[in-house]
């Protein structure tokens, strides 16, 4: 750990300013140019240990070594991309490209390792010794401990600038040290009890555990590209800050849109007091905005909810509403509440605010509510819009 600090430090001018996208661009090079070094080292080793002891097992993880060098020019390229400006046709940046470099990278290595099952068949089908010498043996546990370090080096450079790519090849090096040991340790049971099929079983394992490797990747790189909710610590922190501000006494409808890392917008509602001067919530709202983009990166537009807080009858049955749907269910919440208020009938007009799960199940959240609320008073009349919890 303490070398890869050295090269940050040495190569990254300004390296704790994560959120430019000057110093991530570089951080993403420089994990991209040690990965390919390494792996460059790694595959022409092994393909040379491989082909002398004829595993089939260490020819495969040669080219697995092969591979990532490849992801790692795709982490590269794909971090000198995402810092280009936006322009007419992308005017929210390039910083997605960095999730479809992670997509390219799991591609390959899903075709890579139905490579590699389809020649650990033919190793299983027409077995061979393995002469793997103990110098041989020591280089590979070497190329274990390089993985290892790679592994450090890129879990350390993608948390300290939140990259999926650096994240992916820390993942994909972590199970090559998986691999080559088992390698190892397959070749010595081999050679001890005379079982030659042992290193094709083994190459077929590696080669699932590759294919696994990058599956893995792939799903949770089209999560990002699809949209997944934002962090609940950092949805907590969003809404703290905005109920800080002078006035306001309520926030919903928040929504993240994640263009890529360092590269989000969001929205989110506030409510405040109808009577409230415009003019000074207006200033409020945008002193909030200005803060909430320079503590968290995100560029956010506040949406102003004028609501009725002096009205004695209105904040009583508002109350009501609020025991009945905490007694259906604690996680749900109102905002945007209004009234009619009728002798025979009252209208009552809000949002409610849903979790997934909810929504998933059979149950009709809004009309078991409308009906709970007919029991308190027959005169209620619930016109509920039900409004998912995007966490």
């Amino acid at each position: 750990m303490n070398l890869i600090k050295f090269l940050v430090k040495s190569f990254i001018a300004d390296y704790e300013n994560t959120s430019s996208p000057d110093v991530r661009e570089r951080y993403g090079v420089l994990g991209g140019g040690l990965g390919i070094i390494c792996n460059i080292l790694l595959f022409a080793v092994k393909l040379l240990i491989g082909a002398v002891s004829g595993s089939i097992a260490i020819v495969s993880d040669s080219f697995n070594n092969l591979s990532d060098c490849g992801s790692s020019l795709v982490a590269l390229f794909g971090a000198k991309l995402s810092n280009r400006r936006p322009d007419s046709e992308h005017p929210f940046g390039h910083g997605r490209s960095e999730y479809v470099a992670s997509l390219i990278v799991a591609f390959i290595t899903v075709i890579l390792g139905f490579e590699l099952l389809k020649g650990s068949f033919g190793k299983i089908a027409e077995p061979s010794m393995v002469m793997l010498s103990p110098l041989m043996a020591a280089v590979l546990i070497v190329s274990v401990l390089v993985k290892v370090w790679m592994y450090s080096y890129n879990t350390y450079l993608g948390k300290k600038i939140n990259s999926s790519v650096l994240m992916a090849t820390a993942k994909d090096s972590l199970s090559d040290v998986v691999a080559t040991l088992a390698i190892v340790i397959a070749s010595v049971l081999a050679k001890t009890f005379e079982l030659p099929v042992v290193d094709g079983i083994i190459g077929l394992i590696v080669s699932l555990l590759i294919i696994r490797t990058g599956v893995g990747v792939a799903m949770d790189t089209i999560g990002l590209l699809l949209g997944k909710p934002p962090e609940k610590e950092m949805v907590m922190k969003i809404n703290e800050m905005v109920l800080s501000g002078e006035g306001i006494c309520g926030v919903h409808d928040l929504v993240v849109h994640d263009y890529g890392p360092g590269r989000a917008f969001a929205s989110v509602h506030a409510e405040v007091p109808d009577n409230y001067d415009i003019v000074r919530i207006h200033e409020i709202i945008d002193a909030l905005e200005h803060k909430i983009t320079e503590e968290t990166g995100i560029h956010m537009v506040i949406h102003m909810d004028p609501v009725a807080v002096d009205c004695e009858r209105t904040n009583e049955i508002k109350a009501q509403i609020i025991a009945v749907i905490k007694g259906y269910d604690e996680r749900l919440n109102i905002h945007d509440f209004r009234m009619t208020d009728g002798e025979n009938r009252i209208n009552l007009i809000f949002d409610l605010e849903t979790p997934q799960d909810l929504l998933d199940g059979k149950t009709d959240v809004a009309a078991d509510i409308s009906a709970l609320l007919a029991e308190v008073d027959s005169r209620y009349k619930a016109v509920i819009n039900v409004d998912r919890i995007y966490e």
